[in-house]
Order: C-alpha cells, then sequence, then structure tokens
C-alpha cells in the first residue's frame, strides 16, 4: 500500500487538475491520414483509434511500445452470502495460476508483448459485508486507490486494466444501481455463472446495500467506499493516475468498467482518456457502457475479467497505430492521390 496515508479530498484535488487532450497531437495525426495510400476514411473506427490515442498521450507519432496489463485481486466480504457459484479461496488460487503463467491473460499478454503486473490486495483482509455496514473506511477506500495509483510507471504508454475478486460482480452491480439507478435487476448478472436461488441471493445483497447505505449516494467517492472493493478501488486510482499521466486506458468488463464510472460521476469528462475494451456477456454492462456513453472496441461474449478482453482490444489498438505510422504517403509511394 502507499506510503502516505490518502484520503478523499487528495483525489478531488488530483480529479480538479486533470490534463485535457492534445489538439495538436489530433492535428498531425489528422493531417497525416490524408496523405497515406488509401480512400480517406478507409480505416475507419482504426483512424480515430489513432487520434485518441495520440491526443490522450499528448505526441506525434503516437507510441505503443510499452504496454502494461494491470490486474488488482481482492477479496468481498459480501461472498459470505453465497452469491458467487466459487469459493473465495478460488482468489487466492487464481493468483498462484496467474504466477504459474497458466491463465488466459498470461497467454494474452504473451502475443501481445504486454508487461502483465497482478497486484494481490490482502487477500487474507476481505471488505466488509455491504449489505451490513459499509465495504471499507474512507482510509482503506483512498490507501487502495493510491495502490492502484502506483500501477502508473514512468515509461508505460498504455494501460490495460482488469480485475478478479470472486464476489466483486455482486459489487460491481450495486455501484452501478448506486450511480444510475435502477432496479437490482437492472443491474446483476450471473457473473461466475450462479442461477436460482444464488442469483436471487445476488440481487436481495445489492437491494439490501441501497437501502441501508442509500443516503451516501450523492458522493460517488462514498458510493465506493460503502460497496466497492480493494482492487474497485485500486482501478479508479489508476484510472485517475494514468489520466494525469497522460497514458492512454483500455479498461476490460463489468467490475473494471463499474470501478471508473465512479471517475465519471464526479466529472463527466474523467474517462475520456479510456476506452472499454469489449463488451461482456454479463447484461448490466451494456446498460453501464451506454450510460458512459462509451462504444466497446469488440463484442466477444466474454465475461472472464483478468483484463483479457482489455489485452484482446489492445491488438485493435496495435492495428491502427501501425497502420498510421508505417503506410507510406501518396508522395512516398508515388500513387497518384484522389482526383480533384
Amino acid at each position: 500500500m502507499a506510503e502516505q496515508e490518502a484520503s478523499f479530498d487528495e483525489m478531488r484535488e488530483l480529479l480538479a487538475g486533470m490534463p485535457g487532450p492534445d489538439d495538436g497531437a489530433v492535428e498531425k495525426v489528422r493531417a497525416r491520414e490524408v496523405q497515406l495510400t488509401k480512400p480517406a476514411g478507409a480505416l475507419g473506427r482504426l483512424e480515430s483509434l489513432t487520434e485518441w490515442f495520440a491526443a490522450w498521450q499528448g505526441r506525434h507519432p503516437p507510441q505503443l511500445e510499452r504496454p502494461r496489463v494491470a490486474v488488482f485481486v481482492a477479496n468481498h466480504g459480501v461472498a459470505a452470502r453465497d452469491v458467487s457459484a466459487y469459493p473465495t479461496s478460488v482468489t487466492a488460487q487464481m493468483v498462484e495460476n496467474f504466477q504459474a503463467s497458466g491463465a488466459a491473460i498470461n497467454q494474452l499478454c504473451l502475443q501481445q508483448d504486454a508487461d502483465l503486473r497482478v497486484y494481490e490486495m490482502a487477500l487474507d483482509h476481505p471488505t466488509q459485508d455491504f449489505t451490513q455496514e459499509p465495504a471499507m473506511t474512507e482510509a482503506e477506500c483512498a490507501r487502495a486507490m493510491a495502490y492502484g495509483m502506483m500501477a502508473v510507471e514512468d515509461g508505460v504508454d498504455a494501460l490495460c486494466l482488469g480485475e478478479m475478486g470472486i464476489g466483486n460482480t455482486t459489487s460491481a452491480a450495486a455501484i452501478c444501481c448506486a450511480l444510475f439507478g435502477g432496479s437490482a435487476s437492472d443491474w446483476v448478472g450471473a457473473g461466475t455463472g450462479v442461477t436460482g436461488d444464488a442469483l436471487e441471493r445476488k440481487k436481495t445483497a445489492v437491494e439490501d446495500a441501497m437501502a441501508l447505505h442509500g443516503a451516501a449516494f450523492d458522493d460517488p467517492f462514498e458510493v465506493l467506499r460503502c460497496l466497492g472493493g480493494h482492487e474497485l478501488s485500486a482501478i479508479t486510482g489508476a484510472v485517475l493516475a494514468a489520466r494525469i499521466a497522460r497514458v492512454p486506458v483500455l479498461l476490460d468488463g463489468y467490475a473494471c468498467t463499474a470501478a471508473a464510472a465512479i471517475l465519471n460521476r464526479i466529472e463527466s469528462t474523467a474517462l475520456d482518456h479510456c476506452l472499454v475494451g469489449h463488451l461482456s456477456a454479463e447484461p448490466g454492462h451494456r446498460r453501464l457502457v451506454e450510460q458512459l456513453g462509451q462504444t466497446p472496441l469488440l463484442d466477444l461474449e466474454m465475461r472472464l475479467g483478468e483484463g483479457t478482453g482489455a489485452t484482446v482490444a489492445l491488438g485493435v489498438l496495435r492495428a491502427a497505430i501501425s497502420c498510421h505510422i508505417g503506410m507510406a504517403t501518396f508522395a512516398e509511394a508515388r500513387v497518384d492521390g484522389p482526383a480533384g
């Protein structure tokens, strides 16, 4: 964890000082695009991806040489209410699997030449059961946010964010319900595969949390404190730190996007440097990305977590930047440009 105690007030100060996009870099992207050996707009969204990446990296040509995949791992007290298909022991076991290069995310990082970092967050000390009391104190929540900020190190030029933690889709559903309204049924899905009574317990847990903590929902940081988890708080912090450091971010699925949404509800432009990498099969994720005005890069019916969807999307981002940088111009290739 961070050496110095953090607070929500400090996080608000950082939000107030966030840099905006680099319009000069965007203009350079556009100036080069019209010279490349292709019809205008022929690469579709790949072209807008390059603009987005350059705008938030703040340079042209953009550079994608040191991407990092950060996976934050923690346990949730609400899991004791049997809202998941798996026991909480799986969280620590999956950390071992990550370390042994046996998980899906290990294979994807190898394929994408991305630096994988797994951040294990006090697995022996889960959050409190948020149906009974706040999941965390302010100090615990802000400390986890500060810890997540440490994932944004010098030299990292793109960040893919992911998570792992039994019970965290219940937490994500509760966060979304608190931030955007609606009923528990609007936001609760199968998660790790729950059905029947387990799915009903999951909905009830969210309903109980709404009734218990509703008075705190005017402050998104309080929503995170009352309903979130250590790993979700770390993701919120990592998104904020990436903005300050001008590192573009690819978000993973439901839980990851819910953690990022905390910042959006405080400042509507706070996620402009982020793209949702894929649309999770978890039904609440579609509703969430619509609320955020995002269009995920991929829709592969994935719902694994671990940053897997974001890392697959990294390949699309690589394709966009490779075309922009590597293609010849009409003049270089001695190809006639468009008539008129």
